[in-house]
């Protein structure tokens, strides 16, 4: 028998952790035929059916169970390896991979990711954003290089809570307060009290059914439905609606620089403070360029939120 080639294990592990090709394909950023064909030629190689083909997916059979349970352990070596060697990088080049939140990226991350990126020129930085912690020490697939990418080498969040198993820094504290479009006809103009602001305004609240973040368990518990207007779902899309003049809403203060046509109706909130974070795999912390990213621009926005909703 000849030797086995991981990259046909990787698709092989893909269809186990999907149950089909097309899941396995979309993991792999491949067509489903290019899977079935690796699939196909592993399964020559070892002389054994590895899935059984049923109308509710790809089920592994006894060989294919073991075969994905050893897969499993090698894709963690790897990785631990792969994160073990980067972790004793010393150069200022190469790239280096952020994920954080849409409300970050536009309102905190902007001017020091753009001084970094004059500082450090030798390093490419790519910012993801999304709404969910990416996992720092798992890799996605990625064709052109022949193996996958880390899913994010820093994480900026705002976070009660974050997995014990990462390391960094809090950058300070991100407040909310309500606010409203300056001059708008039948909105308040002036800081009010919360309780009225809760009984008598018209409000942009957030889905109804969000559960994740602690803004969405303060609505459902302080604001009646009557009082909503429009319900979107993320800070950026609040705002937007806020310009319309529709109604009063939730903002952290740090937006406030980028929104000169809205006013702060209300003192910030103590129940919806949340710690903001920058954060990272143990085994990157001494990269070079991760730790020179996590210093300047970890300093730059612990800046901004220091000064965020200081009278103007």
């Amino acid at each position: 028998m000849s030797e086995l080639d991981w990259s046909d294990l990787r698709y092989a592990l893909a269809v186990g952790l999907t149950g089909s090709l097309a899941g396995a394909a979309r993991q792999l950023g491949v067509n489903h035929t290019t899977v079935l064909r690796r699939l196909d030629a592993l399964e020559d190689r070892l002389g054994a059916r590895l899935f059984e083909r049923a109308r509710t997916g790809y089920l592994p059979t006894e060989a294919g169970a073991l075969l994905l349970e050893q897969a499993r352990r090698m894709a963690d070596q790897a990785e631990e390896i792969e994160r073990r060697v980067s972790g004793r990088d010393r150069e200022l080049t190469g790239p280096l991979r952020v994920t954080t939140a849409f409300v970050v990226m536009e309102h905190l991350l902007p001017q020091p990711l753009a001084e970094f990126a004059r500082t450090y020129p030798g390093i490419e930085v790519e910012v993801v954003e999304n709404a969910f912690l990416a996992d720092l020490s798992r890799r996605h697939a990625d064709e052109s290089s022949g193996w996958a990418r880390r899913e994010a080498d820093v994480a900026i969040r705002l976070s009660q809570q974050v997995a014990e198993h990462l390391v960094g820094r809090q950058l300070g504290m991100s407040q909310c307060r309500v606010y409203a479009r300056r001059g708008a006809p039948g909105l308040p103009q002036t800081v009010q009290p919360l309780a009225a602001l809760l009984k008598d305004a018209p409000w942009v609240a957030f889905e109804r059914d969000s559960q994740a973040r602690v803004y969405d368990g303060w609505m459902r518990k302080h604001l009646a439905p009557s009082a909503v207007r429009v319900r979107v779902d993320i800070f950026n899309a609040a705002a937007a609606m806020l310009h319309t003049g529709i109604g009063v809403a939730l903002l952290p203060t740090f937006m406030e620089p980028r929104h000169p046509e809205l006013v702060a109706v209300s003192e910030p909130i103590d129940e919806l403070q949340v710690p903001v974070w920058m954060l990272t795999h143990p085994d990157l912390r001494q990269t070079t360029r991760v730790r020179s990213f996590m210093q300047l621009v970890g300093d730059r926005i612990a800046a901004q939120l220091a000064s965020a909703g200081t009278p103007r």
